[in-house]
């Protein structure tokens, strides 16, 4: 029998022969016999090389679920699941690199670098658009580190002991000694200066003044401000007026100072709280627990006791009728909501503009069905998740594909890191259907059946390709244990 070289002209060449040649030992193995496995050949479970279904491209799978490679028009990866995964997008200048993920990650986006072990290590880098590229290095949640070509990026924190950040925490800036003894943020204009933190602070700047002795007295004042965005457009920022004594029995807010329509807040907690405004109105006794609010803005009133359990609203805005976990009905202008025997079933419904989202749950991810339909064009996309069964997609362009079994899909879905590096272990009947290209492909234990079929084309592998099949263009070829019968119309090539 003639062997067929194979030659390594690139890296995917070189990975798609180690796939192959380690199938081919595999099988000699356990036939007990010498076959050089050619290109056409499939075997199954072992090796498996075809075309993508739903895009174009290739897929090259071996071992059964730890190993594959794909490419398409977009992007290529190959990975060795659940251990690691390589993925590239040279269009948009994308990389992923994954170990055991979530263990270890390595993303390049652009000018953007970040590693992460755990999220207890990282360092990234990135491009901001004054043209620094500042480097960022923690081990969390003690150390903190940034170094750039402008000193003035640069900063180091050791927690508990000393430090100082910079754009991290949803501030613009963090300085701290022996923290909690001493802290002080700044966003924006505002600097606060924090004593024994969180327990006494003193702050000043965007207009706003105050302090606080946790929880015995605070006051916060901030006047009416202006503000003007990049089209010089200006907008105000309303003023406030906040204070507090022995919180939270005394509580006084007055908000949207300088707009015409200040709310009043004065609270006594647990006790009492009420909220006075030309919009709207509630009051409390027992908060949170009975509520009462008139809302003129949206036009409905709402009555709550005991919160959450018990909730009515009624109006032109808002109709809400719960007895938690009886029953759930919510409907407003762009969303409606329904639950029964909570959480048994659950509804959801959101329409806004030509976007139609519809949500139904039975045992939160026991069954989920997550429908959106554009109602301009009548395309729709839906999800379909019966944990930890299977996953079920159809996409705007008709599409489908069914994933058998499913234990984390349903939980994170359209995760491509858990698609990567997850799925495949568990994957154990995959079908996928094109109804544009006519194609569809069904898989079987990681190709111990395979059956892919385009126009004119048809393959069938069986048994780690003990038995094929294959039509083209009317033409029809079966091989058994490697071998093609013999015949006058079908001789045997040497």
């Amino acid at each position: 029998m003639k062997r067929k070289l194979i030659t390594l002209t690139s890296p995917k060449g070189g990975r798609a022969w180690l796939a192959r040649s380690l199938g081919t030992a595999l099988l000699a193995g356990l036939l007990g016999q010498s076959h050089s496995v050619g290109a056409e050949d499939a075997t199954g479970f072992w090796f498996d090389h075809f075309k993508l279904t739903l895009e174009r491209g290739e897929r090259t799978e071996a071992a059964g679920p730890f190993y594959y490679s794909q490419q398409s028009d977009s992007n290529t990866v190959w990975a060795i699941p659940p251990f690691y995964s390589h993925f590239v997008a040279p269009g948009v200048e994308h990389s992923e690199d994954d170990v055991l993920y979530p263990l270890f990650t390595r993303v390049h986006y652009g000018q953007q670098r970040r590693w992460q072990l755990f999220e207890l290590l990282n360092a990234s880098s990135s491009l901001n658009p004054d043209g620094s590229t500042p480097r960022q290095f923690t081990v969390f949640p003690f150390y903190f580190q940034q170094r750039a070509a402008d000193t003035n990026l640069n900063y180091t924190a050791v927690l508990p002991f000393y430090g100082r950040l910079k754009n991290r925490l949803f501030r613009d800036e963090i300085r701290f000694i022996m923290l909690p003894a001493y802290v002080q943020t700044r966003k924006r204009d505002l600097v606060t200066d924090n004593y024994f933190y969180p327990l006494v602070d003193v702050h000043h700047g965007d207009g706003r003044e105050g302090w606080q002795c946790w929880p015995f007295a605070g006051h916060d004042h901030k006047v009416v401000t202006t503000q003007t965005n990049g089209y010089g457009e200006v907008s105000v920022i309303p003023g406030h007026d906040w204070s507090f004594y022995m919180w939270p029995l005394v509580l006084r807010q007055d908000n949207g100072i300088g707009t015409g329509a200040t709310e009043t807040f004065r609270a006594s907690l647990p006790f009492y709280a009420a909220s006075r405004s030309p919009r709207r109105d509630s009051t409390s006794v027992l908060w949170p627990v009975f509520n009462v609010m008139d809302d003129r803005a949206n036009k409905y009133h709402e009555w709550e006791g005991p919160w959450p359990l018990v909730v009515f609203a009624r109006g032109e805005g808002r109709q809400t009728s719960r007895v938690w976990p009886l029953f759930s009905e919510s409907h407003t202008a762009t969303k409606e909501m329904e639950a029964y025997a909570w959480p048994v079933y659950t509804c959801s419904r959101s329409h806004t503009g030509p976007a139609d989202q519809r949500r139904t749950r039975v045992l939160y991810y026991l069954y989920s069905r997550l429908a959106l339909k554009n109602t301009e064009t009548g395309k729709e996309r839906i999800r379909l998740d019966i944990w930890p069964f299977f996953t079920w997609h159809r996409g705007f362009n008709d599409q489908e594909r069914l994933q058998v079994l499913a234990p984390l899909e349903p939980f994170v879905p359209d995760h491509p890191r858990i698609e990567r590096n997850w799925s495949p272990l568990w994957s154990v009947w995959r079908a996928e259907d094109d109804p544009r290209t006519g194609a569809h492909s069904r898989s079987l234990l990681w190709n111990l059946y395979r059956k892919d079929v385009t126009p004119g084309h048809e393959k069938v592998s069986a048994l780690f390709g003990l038995y094929q099949r294959e039509v083209l263009v009317g033409k029809r070829s079966v091989r058994w244990f490697y071998l093609s019968p013999r015949s006058p119309a079908n001789p045997r090539q040497p």
